[in-house]
């Protein structure tokens, strides 16, 4: 008797209207739908993420070029980048809805060709819990199975790496350079944020933004115990004056992460959790 009830209940939410939807966006911006789109666009990878972290990877039909995870999504067609999206590819494939960065300029192209656009840009914690749950509204799933579940795994993983670490491996000072420029983590950004809840300091202050372009002799005066840098920038970063007389550089306390774990580290998404375990291990490596 309990499967049939089941089943009925299944078949009920089948042939259950479709109901409209209206999500404001990071830019203030209304977007309404007459419903939850099945036909999706992202040119963000922790967009991308997102959407399949919430069980919905099947509704995507195109993703940028850096969109690399998961696995399923390489498959897809690829519309350029979160910069330089293909207009025209876009337009082709009948979106419900593009998904990008605030910072994109291809937004009002998009909509003047009658493209519905999502701009969505966490940079912090409460940003990305907030975006999952803008995320959930879109797709329709409630927050309790989809956004507000998925945030406190995240959570409770970034808690547990944080346990993780040693008394000694406590109040590190720590440099994290996102990109060539050199652009750092500040405090204030998602990375920033786990650094501080891993118990380190970390010394680009909040004051100066969540992802600064720095003077790299501010690091120098700073002189950070512990550097961590992508591999794709590490090289650069040999060029910088007065370096070798950083302590971390001097004491050889420099992690190194891999395109994989780079990934994992930039994207303000799903995968917070993992990044906070690789950058646990990096401290814990280089605590000595």
């Amino acid at each position: 008797m309990k499967a049939f009830s089941a089943f009925l209940l299944v078949g009920f939410a089948a042939m259950a209207p479709a109901h409209a939807l209206q999500i404001t966006d990071d830019r203030g911006v209304s977007v309404t739908f007459a419903q939850s789109p099945q036909r999706i666009v992202s040119v963000l990878p922790s967009l991308t993420e997102g959407v399949c972290a919430l069980d919905q990877c099947h509704r995507l039909v195109g993703v940028d070029r850096y969109s690399n995870h998961p696995a399923s999504v390489r498959s897809l067609p690829v519309m350029g980048g979160g910069i330089d999206p293909n207009i025209e590819a876009i337009v082709a494939l009948r979106p419900d809805v593009v998904l990008l960065a605030v910072s994109s300029r291809a937004s009002e192209r998009l909509e003047s060709l009658g493209i519905k656009v999502l701009a969505l840009e966490p940079k912090n914690h409460a940003d990305v819990q907030r975006v999952l749950r803008k995320l959930g509204a879109l797709l329709d799933i409630p927050d309790a199975v989809g956004a507000d579940r998925l945030w406190r795994i995240i959570d409770s993983g970034v808690a547990a790496a944080a346990q993780s670490l040693p008394p000694k491996a406590k109040n590190m000072q720590v440099y994290f350079e996102v990109n060539r420029g050199p652009y750092a983590a500040g405090a204030s950004s998602f990375v920033g944020e786990t650094l501080t809840r891993l118990g380190v300091r970390n010394v680009i202050p909040a004051a100066l933004g969540p992802f600064p372009r720095i003077n790299p002799e501010f690091v120098v005066r700073a002189n950070p115990d512990l550097i961590m840098v992508g591999s794709r920038n590490a090289d650069a970063m040999q060029s910088y004056p007065g370096w070798g007389s950083i302590k971390a550089v001097r004491e050889k306390r420099i992690c190194v992460f891999t395109p994989d774990e780079s990934d994992v580290l930039v994207r303000p998404g799903p995968r917070m959790a993992e990044a906070a375990r690789i950058m646990a291990k990096c401290i814990v490596d280089k605590a000595g």
